[in-house]
């Protein structure tokens, strides 16, 4: 057998695209260019999934918005702070209102006795020190408010932050009236007590979950003189008073013969404290 010879059962393997006399084979060669043209992919096979996917995503969406905007402009900071200020508005008016009933239903349940009497006795001295039942006598009113002025307006070497009323400001006009004497004191139109916080954001005033915009207005129960005296000798209001008359900041103090400040409604349960070091 020489070289050029195959053996018996043996055949020739043929060369791609040629038949056995060397002529194409279109049908296979179509077949092939087919195949490799439209072969499956991992892509190909990812898109049915990806496509699941995202409808999934959709069908998810629109039944968790229901028809509104799931991303709604309300749900910025201003916008919280307003919803939850009229809920805590509304939560204080039902906290009174079973305050009440609360009251009424003990002295309807609880039999009259001497110990009863004295205890009701006791409990309303301290509700009266802890500014729990309405209060009324002379009072000092002082009025804080922001400086009236356009941006391009402020005096040279001042700042958008000099012309607007600040939380040490307020705080310091409180604590100038408690050292005088108040007896009883209120912040725009909510009693305050020992454990009232004076917090602002920006340049409006949020106290016992309500927010308030400028002017602020702090009434104080006491001797007028006094209370006045305290104001004037105070270093925090006397450098308010300074930009007063720098920048055009509102201050304004009024006398009234008779006020009455309404009594507390809020929680006075002391939730978080913490010791401060001998002389903090």
């Amino acid at each position: 057998m020489g070289e050029d010879e195959t053996s018996a059962g043996e055949q020739a393997i043929p060369s791609r695209g040629s038949g056995p006399g060397g002529d194409p084979e279109p049908a296979r060669e179509g077949r092939i260019r087919a195949w490799l043209t439209h072969r499956p992919t991992g892509w190909s096979a990812l898109v049915p999934v990806i496509a699941v996917g995202a409808g999934l995503l959709f069908a998810t969406s629109g039944a968790t918005a229901r028809g509104t905007d799931l991303r709604a402009e309300s749900a910025d900071l201003p916008g919280i702070i307003k919803e939850g200020t009229r809920e805590n508005e509304q939560a204080s008016k039902r906290v009174e209102g079973l305050r009440t009933d609360i009251d009424r239903l003990t002295r309807e349940a609880a039999p009259g006795s001497k110990r009863l009497r004295e205890l009701d006795t006791r409990a309303t001295a301290v509700a009266d020190d802890a500014g729990l039942t309405p209060a009324t006598g002379e009072a000092v009113t002082v009025s804080l408010d922001d400086a009236h002025l356009d941006a391009d307006e402020i005096p040279n070497g001042f700042t958008v932050n000099d012309v607007i009323v600040h939380q040490q400001d307020v705080q310091g006009v409180v604590n100038a009236l408690w050292r005088g004497g108040a007896e009883a004191m209120q912040i725009m139109d909510q009693r305050v007590i020992s454990t009232s916080a004076v917090r602002c954001v920006g340049n409006t005033l949020i106290l016992q979950g309500r927010v308030y915009s400028p002017p602020f207005t702090i009434t104080a129960i006491g001797n007028p003189d006094e209370l006045q005296e305290a104001l004037d000798e105070d270093p925090a209001v006397e450098i308010f008073r300074q930009y007063v008359d720098a920048v055009g900041l509102g201050y304004e103090v009024t006398v009234d013969e008779e006020q009455e400040l309404p009594a507390f409604s809020g929680r006075t349960r002391l939730e978080h404290a913490r010791a401060m070091p001998d002389g903090g």
